[in-house]
């Protein structure tokens, strides 16, 4: 345990320490909005544990490795969530919270980036052909969830076909997302964890037997914590008042990635404005491309309900929103305080419009 640095500590005191208490409060029977809080928190230090433990594999397999592992393993926790939560029927809250990780990375936490770096820095500028190639893939997820929502919403013929529409869409995101991944890397872009930002701080490197004890631990952690989460997400709902649309979209979307999101913020902070846009929406990028289509097929093998690209059309509009104006913040390369603004303004609008469900 000594190759663990601060930051590792913390993160892994935290989660053993919200876990543990996670478990002992679901299984005495405590208050649901308590169990739901610590078994959040509980769920965002675990998130930050799978990163972490994925960043060291990668560092002992080479660039290459670790690309593919973010890309693999880096929404473990949030694949656990929406697995639980569709076995209890909660279709919309795992529609809603897959659509929140896309705006909560490419509005919120991109707006946060902007808006602190460029207070401390001005204008920063970032090579743009990375972000246009992830702009381009972000497109495409909004038209494979547009797609089986016209279908549904103009009453075509393939209107009685939604779940065999569903599974040829997302098949074809996977596809996508696979053949991605090597361009990626090619290019530069930045699925690959970026170097040591701490000024002058020199990186602890984990031995390959720790990262990998680490990443099994957080993720069976993740696995257990997923369903105590998800066991008082329903009664956490009904208690709080709160809409199914809004817990997802917002609630449950940034409990999975609060604390890693807070590294794309800090790379800005530190004029990394490449290295910020890497991490912040290669995120957002997984979420569509990879975790999205994912869950779609587990769905139909699992048990449960099925989920469907069929989504309300509100949520569609706001995705397409996000990534047409992501899109114009990135195309110039170049990033202020005031782009920043913008983007969280459009998340703060969207949010508001589900509060009411």
């Amino acid at each position: 345990m000594s190759a663990l640095g601060q930051r590792e500590r913390i993160t892994l005191g935290v989660a053993l320490v919200a876990t543990i208490l996670s478990g002992l409060l679901t299984f005495a029977g405590a208050g649901s909005v308590l169990r739901f809080a610590v078994s959040a928190v509980a769920l965002a230090a675990l998130a930050a544990l799978v990163g972490q433990a994925t960043e060291q594999l990668g560092e002992q397999l080479g660039p290459g490795a670790t690309g593919v592992l973010q890309s693999a393993l880096g929404n473990l926790p949030e694949l656990f969530v929406g697995i639980f939560a569709l076995r209890q029927g909660l279709i919309s809250v795992v529609q809603a919270a897959l659509i929140g990780s896309i705006l909560g990375n490419s509005l919120l936490v991109l707006g946060l980036a902007f808006l602190v770096g460029g207070l401390r820095h001005g204008t920063q500028r970032f090579a743009s052909g990375p972000p246009r190639m992830i702009a381009v893939l972000t497109v495409l997820a909004v038209s494979a969830l547009s797609v089986p929502t016209l279908v549904y919403q103009l009453h075509t013929p393939a209107n009685q076909h939604a779940d065999a529409l569903s599974i040829a869409c997302a098949v074809m995101l996977l596809v996508v997302f696979i053949a991605s991944i090597p361009y990626s890397l090619s290019a530069g872009s930045a699925t690959v964890v970026p170097p040591e930002h701490d000024k002058g701080a020199p990186k602890e490197v984990w031995p390959f037997w720790l990262a990998a004890v680490m990443l099994g631990v957080a993720g069976v952690g993740a696995a257990f914590v997923s369903d105590w989460f998800v066991q008082a997400l329903g009664p956490a709902i009904d208690a709080l008042h709160l809409s199914q649309a809004f817990t997802g979209l917002v609630v449950v979307a940034i409990a999975g990635n609060a604390v890693e999101n807070v590294v794309g913020i800090q790379l800005a902070a530190a004029n990394k404005p490449d290295y910020a846009l890497s991490v912040i929406l290669n995120s957002s990028l997984q979420v569509a491309l990879g975790l999205t289509p994912i869950l779609v097929l587990l769905s139909f093998v699992l048990g449960g309900a099925h989920l469907t690209l069929v989504l309300p059309p509100l949520l569609v509009a706001a995705v397409g929103l996000a990534a047409a104006l992501g899109a114009l913040t990135v195309y110039d390369g170049e990033s202020t305080w005031l782009e920043g603004l913008v983007l969280i303004g459009l998340y703060a609008m969207i949010a508001t419009s589900f509060w009411w469900g």
